[in-house]
């Protein structure tokens, strides 16, 4: 179990920056980045170095080992696929109910634009509100983003799914926005009654707008509903990665056009998912709101040890990427001993000893993790902190942790605060 956490939760690595920001602004649709011509060959080679295939299935990249697999080792894991007792099953399950859940990137060409993929890749930000992880920032330039955008576009833009004749992308075209023209007659009131009507509202949000309804789903959502929710992403976003005559075809029959899809075949005409595109590519939306700050809690006025901020926090979610390699088949996870793009930083969290090592920082010294910040505040502390903050879309120099995953709780802070402060006793 705890070698599987480290592979799904080897995506969320030591150092990375990510920007989680619940909204799209700081991507906008701005369009005028001056790049080189971008090149799927070299795209797909980024895709290799950078293992994206250990979350994500991604057409014309080959699947990694088994011992490989970040999110198939979770679903194995949550669909009781691995080796086990009962009591440990039941034990595990519940902590990767949603690591599992990755979008596939199938069909990127044939739905999202370009350039918006190429943005995303740089800044990600909070797309699926119910899903708990989050995509975290890799460290690409601008020309990997480019080329990945481009190598992901052509690779599923030329397979087509759903058709023998490939479908020219709207992605390789000069990013027009072609709402007026493909949606002109339409009524987005009348999309709005519809997607109540179908239930939409069951899995999606659109943040800005009043809530949207719900009502029954076809049977093969509802047999895995839970997963369709938490994949789900807000349709606020849908105007950033979509052209609407894409986005018509996607209503009409999602799964001819992504097979993986959980989004049903929602039995809409042309008339009707005109309408549908048009709402949602067009209705006022209101302003997003960050979460609000979560307070510093005092020091403890108790006694601390390792073995609670252990129990509680270290070995809850940090020694999954920051792991023992001989425990973990000779992979403590990216942030031990690298991976995703990243080198490794030989930080190990799986006992008292190995902690009071630290990490290698990015002059090859070996740093302590309680040394202070500029402002007193301990390096672990200070990372957990700016986790929180990256969650109301603020990005700093600091580097969040847990990266990717929702900040440790203020009472988890306090605990390791605490425990620091006292001599960081056994």
């Amino acid at each position: 179990m705890r070698r599987g956490a480290a592979l799904v939760l080897a995506l969320f690595v030591l150092f990375a920056t990510i920007d989680c920001r619940r909204g799209a602004a700081t991507l906008g649709r701005d369009r005028s980045a001056s790049l080189r011509p971008a090149d799927a060959a070299r795209g797909r080679e980024v895709v290799v170095k950078f293992e994206c295939t250990r979350c994500h299935a991604i057409e014309g990249v080959a699947a990694p080992a088994k011992d490989k697999q970040c999110t198939g080792c979770h679903e194995d894991v949550a669909r009781g696929r691995v080796q086990g007792t009962p009591a440990q099953l039941a034990r595990w399950q519940p902590k990767v109910a949603e690591l599992g859940d990755v979008p596939s990137l199938l069909a990127v060409g044939s739905r999202f634009e370009r350039d918006w993929i190429r943005r995303f890749l740089l800044q990600p930000y909070d797309l699926r509100p119910a899903l708990a992880p989050t995509m975290p920032r890799l460290p690409l330039t601008e020309e990997h983003a480019a080329d990945v955008a481009a190598f992901l576009s052509d690779a599923s833009s030329e397979l087509s799914l759903g058709s023998s004749v490939r479908t020219k992308s709207p992605l390789e075209g000069s990013g027009a926005d072609d709402t007026a023209s493909v949606l002109a007659g339409s009524d987005a009131a009348r999309g709005r009654e519809l997607m109540s009507v179908r239930g939409c509202g069951l899995c999606h949000r659109m943040s800005g707008t009043r809530p949207l309804a719900g009502a029954l789903l076809p049977a093969q959502v509802a047999a895995d509903m839970q997963r369709a929710v938490r994949l789900a992403p807000d349709l606020r976003y849908t105007r950033d990665r979509w052209r609407a005559a894409q986005l018509v075809r996607w209503l009409r029959d999602p799964p001819s056009v992504k097979r993986d899809t959980l989004m049903p075949n929602m039995g809409l005409d042309e008339s009707e998912a005109k309408s549908v595109a048009l709402y949602v590519l067009t209705t006022t939306l209101g302003p997003t709101e960050d979460p609000p700050a979560s307070a510093r809690l005092a020091i403890l006025d108790r006694a601390v040890t390792y073995d609670e901020v252990a129990s509680r926090v270290f070995r809850k979610t940090c020694w999954h990427c920051h792991g023992e390699p001989d425990f973990e088949r000779g992979d403590g996870g990216p942030g031990n001993s690298g991976g995703f793009g990243f080198k490794g930083r030989r930080l190990n969290l799986s006992d008292y000893e190995s902690t009071f090592a630290g990490y290698v920082d990015d002059a090859g010294r070996r740093s302590s993790l309680f040394a202070p910040v500029a402002d007193g505040t301990p390096y672990v502390v200070a990372a957990m902190l700016a986790r929180q903050s990256e969650e109301r879309g603020q990005r700093g120099a600091m580097r969040g942790m847990p990266l990717g995953l929702p900040s440790a709780s203020p009472e988890d802070i306090q605990l390791v605060e605490t425990w620091i402060s006292q001599g960081r006793r056994r």
